[in-house]
């Protein structure tokens, strides 16, 4: 243990003096880092699908289930996907050093903002070795530092991607420590870095409800967070039948294991009779198992009634809970008991209805006539994310680039002095 501390502790210190050099890195280095790193990316697929194999094997013999290991599985496709999220970042402004709002003072000074690096951040995270790429690019073009801790079960795969990185780094004359990987699978890592308070400036896990609970319990850093995605989808009075029926659809089922997949739908009794028969023909054809309220099983021949539970529950699976609802009322008043905070979406064509779920609904992505699956960095125009915070404070939704900075005051002066 005290091995580990003394490694912990070190790892630290490394950020600390690495997150001074990012800070004042210029774009033209951060970037050069990035298109390099996607290079790499690219020129080593053979070799990080290898490092991915031993993973996925070792996942299924230790009886990961099919959420996590979706999650954890490369291929071609995805590894394009983390090369072109690279490139992305890369092309977008520098946030680091943009100043704002300056306003000009009674006394002759002029006050404004600057935007710069939060300094060393920390990422937890099971499963997804893409998070690797993503945080370390993200940390890199905001200015920061970044300790990242994968999960034991994605350790080749990280460590693989992690080499990428380096490569980077090195061809644009950046430190190697700017972005460092834990390397031991020992859980107590966790523990340490949560708390290591002289070194680390924010904690973001990325993760099971179980992993951000225990973070949140632990952590003498702040930390950035989302306990669980239980996304909603209201199909009003008042809906474009063939949009409601492809929104729901592609809400639950274009890919189960993510955040900002639906998890329940809610539909207005005006439309219920129509849609539900439809929706249900179609999740059929998915496998999808529907769980539902008394309404909603006397119109579905085969849904199983839905317990108190489904109605918080985060399945990351291809279950898909129902509720027939009065009205917008009555569905907005399920969602504000039961959501997560994540994403919640409306599917209608009257316009007040439209505006009354945008103002009132108070969680960190709230859609008209669109799909949750859109909640996320990448289709929000961010390029990579590093997650998605429901905190209030002090950034929520996806969080890209100036998600990972703060802004600090600055004054212009001509000699001025207060009387």
């Amino acid at each position: 243990m005290n091995d580990l501390k003394k490694y912990m502790q070190q790892l630290g210190q490394n950020a600390k003096t690495a997150a001074r050099e990012i800070a004042k890195a210029s774009a033209g280095q951060k970037n050069k880092a990035l298109e390099v790193m996607a290079d790499e990316i690219e020129a080593n697929k053979d070799a990080l699908l290898d490092a991915n194999a031993l993973d996925m094997a070792a996942g299924k013999e230790n009886g990961l289930d099919e959420a996590l290991l979706d999650r954890l599985a490369l291929d071609e496709e995805r590894l394009e996907g983390i090369a072109e999220g690279l490139r992305q970042i890369a092309a977008l402004p520098d946030p680091v050093g943009e100043m704002s709002q300056i306003n000009a003072m009674a006394s002759g000074i002029k006050v404004g903002h600057m935007r710069v690096p939060l300094g060393v951040i920390g990422i937890i995270y099971e499963s997804r070795p893409n998070v690797t790429a993503d945080a370390a690019a993200l940390c890199l073009k905001s200015g920061n530092a970044c300790i990242l801790r994968g999960g034991s079960e994605a350790k080749h795969s990280n460590l693989a991607i992690a080499k990428c990185i380096r490569k980077g780094l090195q061809a644009a004359g950046l430190a190697a420590d700017i972005v460092q990987v834990i390397e031991t699978t020992d859980r107590a890592a966790v523990g340490e870095l949560v708390r290591m308070e002289g070194f680390v400036d924010v904690i973001i896990p990325r993760g099971g409800k179980g992993l951000i609970e225990r973070i949140s319990q632990e952590a003498r850093v702040p930390v950035i967070k989302h306990l669980h995605g239980v996304c909603h989808v209201y199909i009003d009075d008042y809906a474009n039948s063939e949009m409601a029926l492809s929104i729901a659809l592609n809400a639950k089922t274009q890919r189960y294991g993510t955040c900002n997949t639906m998890e329940t739908l809610l539909v207005s009794k005006a439309v219920a009779s129509d849609l539900l028969p439809k929706l249900a023909v179609l999740y059929n054809e998915k496998g999808v198992e529907l769980r539902g309220c008394e309404t909603t099983r006397s119109l579905i021949d085969g849904c199983v009634a839905a317990t108190a539970e489904d109605w918080d529950e985060e399945y990351l699976a291809p279950i898909l809970s129902i509720r027939v609802v009065d009205g917008i009322e009555q569905a907005m008043d399920h969602i504000h008991q039961h959501s997560s905070s994540h994403t919640e979406s409306i599917i209608t064509e009257n316009h007040t209805n439209a505006m009354r779920f945008l103002r009132e609904v108070d969680s960190s992505s709230v859609m008209i006539n669109a799909s949750t699956r859109f909640a996320d960095g990448f289709e929000y125009g961010l390029g990579a994310e590093i997650g998605i915070s429901t905190n209030k404070l002090h950034v929520r939704g996806p969080v890209g680039l100036e998600g990972l900075t703060t802004q600090k005051f600055i004054v212009f002066g001509e000699g001025q002095i207060r009387q």
